[in-house]
């Protein structure tokens, strides 16, 4: 998948699917499936079909958070990357989903568009408010996740003074026609766009429309008993613990990316050695507290990349040797938190797998988390804690094991 963030170096011309896609959930991955695959001869439906688990909300107007295609709980898209983000560049991050190199000409020689996600950086309401945001895919994980779906090609808008002034239709003109040459677009019924978020999605069909432009008005939709599909329900639902609700709208175990540092050894003392895992920053933790988890090691195989890009991908091997990294796991108990038992004053993600043992400094794991077993708790002892530990293995072991 070629990522830039210079709409002169995107490839053309594009369909696209707009918006900013925090956490790339369900109804996210809607509002990128029409843009998916598509040449120039085609023709553009603005129809967007709703999986049997999938409702329509099309007369609501709310915040742009919308998404999938057939169920709630799909794991397609559930693959271990490295975490991270960098800005200003452009490159080949892997081969594109279905094997083929990134050409204007599609396997029948026909024109063709390249499937555009365009979206923002920095999140505009943290350039609003000053204040960094929280993100439920930090930048490594959002490409990983487009490129699974198919995607071609990730824009990355560089949200300052100059694009926040941009007026609706001057936004349309300049960006969408002129420098992307957008033939279709896709968007969520409640994205709003242009100086002040003053226009809204109706006006994007509108002021597309006149340069023959087909814009897909994708509908909110609500999963299961009626939770409305939006990375704010995500975050309430990973706050509160509630890893069922978050995974479910997610479609697919959220998962904590980072990479294996040193720690302060505390748990080999106490029998249960961890792996420290460091996030980027920006990621969001969920309820502090202990998890089981299903953990792999990140492999991402070789790229190729633009000499400009700082942006790295490390190649690891697979955590059970002999097996390819996508295709294994190792089950685990997570500690996220700022462990009271022992005075620790930072949040720090540390994971124990059961059943398994080795040297992972340096290695970037990815922990998808299935199950919230208790919340953090200071312990009157050591001793105390390592009983607690002992207690969550045995529940955890026995928990993933009936999941599988």
């Amino acid at each position: 998948m070629w990522v830039t963030s210079s709409c002169t170096a995107a490839l053309t011309p594009t369909s696209v699917a707009l918006g900013n896609f925090d956490g790339l959930h369900l109804g996210h991955r809607q509002v990128v499936q029409p843009i998916l695959n598509r040449s120039l001869g085609q023709n553009s439906a603005t129809v967007i079909a709703s999986g049997p688990n999938l409702r329509s909300n099309a007369g609501r107007d709310e915040n742009l958070e919308s998404e999938p295609p057939a169920t709630c709980y799909n794991d397609s898209a559930a693959l271990p990357v490295q975490s991270g983000s960098s800005h200003n560049f452009d490159g080949l991050i892997g081969p594109r989903a279905d094997g083929n190199s990134l050409s204007g000409i599609d396997s029948d020689g026909v024109d063709r568009l390249y499937s555009t996600v365009v979206t923002f950086d920095p999140h505009p309401q943290e350039f609003f408010t000053g204040q960094p945001k929280k993100l439920l895919t930090p930048l490594a994980e959002k490409v990983e996740l487009l490129a699974a779906m198919g995607v071609e090609q990730l824009v990355l808008l560089p949200f300052d003074r100059e694009l926040a002034a941009l007026t609706a239709s001057e936004f349309v003109e300049e960006i969408l026609v002129r420098q992307l040459k957008a033939s279709r677009i896709s968007v969520g019924v409640d994205f709003r766009f242009g100086r002040g978020r003053a226009g809204t999605a109706v006006d994007l069909q509108s002021l597309a429309s006149g340069y023959g432009i087909d814009v897909a008005l994708v509908p909110l939709h609500n999963c299961g008993e009626g939770d409305r599909i939006s990375s704010s329900a995500i975050r309430e639902g990973l706050a509160s613990g509630d890893l069922t609700r978050a995974n479910q709208l997610l479609g697919r175990p959220y998962s904590l990316v980072g990479t294996v540092v040193g720690g302060q050894r505390l748990g080999r003392t106490i029998g249960f050695p961890t792996a420290n895992i460091e996030l980027p920053p920006e990621k969001f933790l969920p309820r502090f507290g202990v998890y089981a988890v299903r953990v792999s090691v990140k492999d991402r195989g070789g790229i190729m990349k633009d000499e400009s890009s700082s942006y790295n991908w490390e190649n690891s091997p697979s955590i059970i040797p002999g097996k390819a990294s996508d295709l294994s796991f190792v089950n685990g108990v997570m500690n996220v938190g700022c462990r009271p038992t022992v005075d620790g004053l930072q949040p720090t993600v540390e994971v124990h797998l059961l059943d398994w043992s080795g040297d992972l400094y340096g290695q970037t794991l990815s922990a998808s988390l299935v199950e919230f077993l208790r919340p953090e708790q200071k312990f009157a002892s050591l001793d105390a804690l390592k009983t607690q530990i002992q207690a969550d293995c045995d529940i955890a072991r026995s928990l993933l094991a009936a999941k599988v």
